[in-house]
This record gives C-alpha cells, structure tokens and sequence, in this order.
C-alpha cells in the first residue's frame, strides 16, 4: 500500500489552503496578479461556465448528467446520479454514488489527505486483469455536514484513468498532480493546476 503524507493543498479534489489567489495591494508574484481579471478576458457562449465565477467556499451541485468512467476496458463507473462540487479557479469535480461504481475492482489505498472544506479523503486504485492505476479515486467516508451529501461517493481522476465523459463528450484532466477537475468545451479557464499557478 502506498502511504501519503501530503499538505493541505495537495487535497483530493479542489481544496486548497492559498485563499489569497489575488493580491489587492498590486504587488507580489506574478502569478498571485494573474488571475484578477481572468474572468473578464474570455467571452462566455452559450451554455458556458468560467471557473472565476465558481464560489470559495466550494459549492457542491447535483448532476443529472451522464457521468461514465472507464480503465482497462471495463465501465467503471457510470451515473446520472451524481455531485459537481465547483470551486473558483478550478474545473468541476464529479462526485459518484458507491452503488454506480465497480467496488471490485478498486482497493484501498493507505494514505490520506485533508481538505479544508469537505475533509479527509480516503484514496482507491484501480486494478482489471493485470492493469493497476495507483491512487485513481478519492471519498471522503466522514466528510463535513456542508459536503454531507457525497459520503463515500467517489471522484475519479481523468488522468490515472483511460477515459472520463460527461454526456458525449470525453473530458480532459485538470493539470498538476493533486487536482482532480474535469474539464470540457463547456468549462471556461484558465485553470489552477498548471506551472505558475500554484497562488491562485
């Protein structure tokens, strides 16, 4: 088993504990100024959402969209049940109901981390026919009263697996190697994650 000590902002999910992602004195790294007007430079079409105009404190949404997920050729999860917790500066985390994911095939891993918000997380890898994807999922099985509603339920990262779609539409992962977002055509960054955007 694999054991994690991580530091809070390398949380499951979204969470992070660098709440000043903009500077209002002017100064300071660059990449903390970034960000202050990010979200009045892109235009939005219809449909669309900028994740400068998510909350922080994360905002946890029900979903009726079809959430699959998919690794070593087997549907690993697939739901219409499902949560998007939305959090500013981040794509959309799905949040899947345990009775719409394929328990056998995942393992627990021995390592944890803490989110400022929703808790500590519980970390799962993936393993079908001799294919293993270490760490692919994160719950949280004792979450915060606000995040409740996802006990146990599942988040996948789009990276560690073969495939994430939302509807018809294959997703891409948030990029860095703690963040868990989902990213489509209907998601509008820029998106923490990247170099340089560890501030934000």
């Amino acid at each position: 088993m694999v054991s994690i000590s991580l530091a809070p902002f390398r949380s499951g999910g979204t969470c992070s504990t660098a709440t000043n992602w903009i500077k209002k004195s002017g100064s300071g790294p660059k990449e903390l100024q970034a960000p202050m007007n990010a979200h009045l430079q892109t235009e939005l079409g219809p449909d669309q959402e900028s994740v400068w105009d998510y909350p922080r404190p994360p905002k946890l949404e029900e979903t009726t969209e079809a959430v699959r997920v998919v690794f070593g050729g087997e549907t690993v999860a697939v739901t219409r049940r499902g949560y998007r917790v939305l959090e500013t500066s981040h794509p959309p985390v799905y949040y899947i109901p345990p009775g719409d994911v394929r328990l056998d095939l995942l393992q627990a891993e021995g390592g944890s981390s803490l989110c400022e918000f929703k808790g500590i997380a519980q970390y799962w890898s993936l393993s079908i026919d001799g294919k293993a994807s270490a760490m692919a999922a994160w719950s949280y099985p004792d979450p915060t009263s606000r995040f409740s509603a996802i006990r146990d339920y599942l988040a996948f990262y789009a990276s560690r697996v073969d495939e994430c779609w939302v509807g018809d539409e294959q997703v891409a992962p948030q990029a860095g190697d703690f963040y868990g977002g989902w990213i489509t055509s209907r998601i509008v960054g820029p998106f923490k994650g990247g170099a340089g955007t560890l501030g934000w």
